[in-house]
């Protein structure tokens, strides 16, 4: 058997290696975020720890991992009756396309048809039980299921009402995800749910570098061997787990000290009480980390560099962290006994009017004909945005957006054709009529391969939402970047919650640009936006055929995932393809209609004169026509359907 990568053996990461032996440590901290840009290691460090764990004595034969000395009284498996027997934690891993009978359970169909009895089989949360469950790409799971994984992960159980049956049992581990934030984040709310989160980046040092590629060698070289190498240092990291797990009930948390941590979280704004209670936990298992009996200071201060800084999002768009300047100054104030202040005077002021890096450049508005350009206009705060949605019912991966069949939703009827998974009790119905003229005898039920029905379901799908921003020089007039800004941070809004991919086309000057390749992170178009510079011309065919070749690329990467273009400009085209800018649009935009791509225009136009251009737009994509103003979900009551009239 091939040895993993000792976990001792691993260079730097100390924030990652920390954070992973206080939940061997104590599991109640409710697990480790890891995130981090690809090849850091995070996957390697995560398996190494699965052979740190003691072992977990056993009830023979119980599927449910019971321990003989307090069982679980709602076991499944229970009464048990075989003897005791002792197993290594196990590391369970959870791929990202499970699905929730995976997960949690579901009936045992062969039983149920075989034997007419009605039985449940355990998913992955009962197989990850006293072990450690290890979820990698965790913000490309479905939101639902990461919900099921994280209520059981801080209930310790799981709970199972579902195809009839009615099963509760225990499932306490060691969660553990992790996540390359460029291919998406998590929403607050999930990431809240982790107990700790740490940052992971590959190391700027040769020396270190050099060292990982020295160890790595010789690891592929000789796998068992490098093990071995390790094997002292792993074996004193498994006494000392399993020695601090033992301390942990005896450390006392003195009443200074949670003052401290409750006086710590209310400083950095977090909501609600999960914070406090998870830097108790850790403060707790640092302490019995390191041997000692009582939480001192050092062990709260640990455990805030890993518990607040994914709990400071006050945004969906806000990155992840803390700022160590602030979190010093937040540990002097909540100190019971402060240190008498030797600079009562102050320190010196910012050195700067905060206004010159937020003002919104002012001079002569471009005309919209020259090339002179400004800098990226400060948005107008976000709103919530009204629904578009791609008309039709797709395929696409699960989401929020538009009208999908899927294997998630409501289930709609039974088909021999195509579905999604059994449709036990149309299946059972096709068979019942026939059972006398089949010979059956006896329990369980004689089913014929025609028999068989699947089910229809329909759900939400998540699109490919592309935006094809004008950010020509027209735009820029009267300060009406700010609100467009403002307007399509809100649509990106939407999109981050609605779970879509989405991409960014800019057209300024002479041509147009992909600022943003389709992507899962919807954070990356909102800082690209935010950086985005206008003036020049308008070659507004040019962006439409940058967005056809997008998409068309796109389609072929992923043909079930439906686009959604949003165009947002005014229509002032000024650079020709051929001969008319605006007839020139009108052809690209006829191409993209032909593709049958949905689409909508937001029509930025201003002013008593108007041209009417991004109307005529929008008729040649065959598409909706919104105005600017008319963006907020408050101005309508029902949904833009995309390629089809306002609702």
């Amino acid at each position: 058997m091939t040895s993993g990568y000792p976990f001792s053996a691993v260079v730097g990461h100390d924030d990652l290696r920390l954070a992973l032996l206080l939940n061997a440590v104590h599991p109640a901290i409710g697990g480790v975020l890891v995130r981090g840009e690809k090849g850091t290691a995070k996957s390697t460090v995560v398996r190494g720890l699965a052979a740190l764990l003691p072992a977990v004595v056993v009830v023979e034969g119980c599927r449910f991992s019971c321990d003989p000395a307090a069982p679980d009284p709602a076991c499944p498996d229970a009464p048990h009756d075989g003897a005791a027997t002792t197993t290594p934690a196990r590391l369970v891993e959870l791929p990202v396309g499970a699905t929730e009978d995976r997960l949690v359970g579901s009936l045992d169909l062969e039983r149920a048809l075989t034997a007419g009895v009605r039985a449940y089989q355990p998913g992955l949360l009962s197989a990850a039980h006293r072990g450690v469950l290890y979820v990698d790409e965790v913000n490309l799971l479905h939101d639902h299921l990461v919900d099921l994984l994280l209520d059981a992960a801080a209930m310790g159980r799981a709970h199972v009402e579902r195809d009839g049956v009615s099963v509760s049992h225990a499932a306490s581990f060691l969660l553990v995800g992790t996540m390359n934030p460029e291919e998406g984040e998590l929403r607050p709310q999930l990431l809240d749910r982790f107990g700790l989160t740490v940052e992971v980046a590959a190391a700027r040092d040769v020396a270190v570098r050099t060292e990982v590629i020295r160890r790595r060698l010789a690891f592929e070289a000789d796998p068992s061997g490098f093990a071995a190498r390790w094997a002292a240092e792993d074996a004193a990291l498994v006494r000392r787990i399993t020695t601090a797990r033992a301390a942990l009930p005896s450390v006392r948390l003195p009443d200074a000290e949670v003052r401290r941590i409750a006086a710590l979280c209310a400083s950095f704004d977090v909501d609600g009480m999960r914070a406090d209670l998870v830097v108790a936990r850790a403060s707790v298992a640092h302490a019995a980390w390191r041997g000692a009996g009582e939480v001192a200071a050092q062990d709260v201060e640990a455990a805030a560099r890993l518990a607040l800084p994914h709990r400071r999002r006050r945004d969906p768009f806000d990155e992840p962290g803390i700022d160590e300047e602030q979190l010093q100054q937040a540990l002097r104030d909540a100190d019971p006994d402060p240190p008498p202040d030797d600079d009562p005077g102050g320190g010196p002021g910012s050195g700067g009017d905060p206004a010159d890096s937020t003002a919104d450049p002012s001079g002569t508005p471009n005309s919209g004909n020259g090339n002179t350009t400004q800098p990226a206009a400060t948005p107008d705060p976000a709103f919530q945005a009204r629904l578009f949605s791609v008309d039709g019912v797709g395929e696409g991966a699960p989401g929020r957006r538009s009208r999908a069949r899927s294997g998630f939703g409501r289930t709609l009827r039974a088909t021999r054709g195509r579905g999604h998974g059994l449709h036990l009790v149309g299946t059972l119905a096709a068979a019942a009529p026939h059972q006398l003229a089949r010979g059956r005898s006896g329990p369980g039920i004689v089913l014929w391969r025609g028999d068989v029905r699947r089910a229809v379901r329909e759900g939400k799908e998540s699109n490919l939402v592309l935006f094809a921003v004008d950010a020509s020089g027209s735009m820029a007039a009267r300060k009406r970047m700010s609100a467009v800004t403002g307007a399509v941070v809100s649509l990106l809004l939407d999109a981050y919650q609605r779970r879509d991919k989405v991409g960014l086309v800019t057209f300024r000057g002479g041509s147009a640009d992909l600022v943003l390749p389709p992507t899962s992170s919807v954070e990356a178009a909102v800082a690209r936006l935010r950086r985005l510079s206008t003036g020049g011309r308008t070659p507004l065919a040019d962006g439409l055929l940058r967005a056809h070749r997008t998409l068309a690329t796109e389609r072929l990467r992923d043909p079930r995932r439906r686009p959604l273009l949003v165009v947002v400009t005014d229509g002032r085209a000024t650079v020709p393809l051929r001969a008319d800018p605006v007839a020139d649009a009108m052809q690209a935009a006829g191409l993209l209609a032909g593709d049958g791509v949905a689409s909508v225009v937001v029509d930025c136009e201003r002013g008593p004169v108007r041209l009417g251009i991004p109307a005529r737009l929008a008729h040649a994509l065959n598409g909706a026509h919104v105005r600017l103003d008319e963006l907020s979900a408050d101005h309508v009551t029902g949904v833009v359907r995309a390629a089809r009239s306002v609702a």
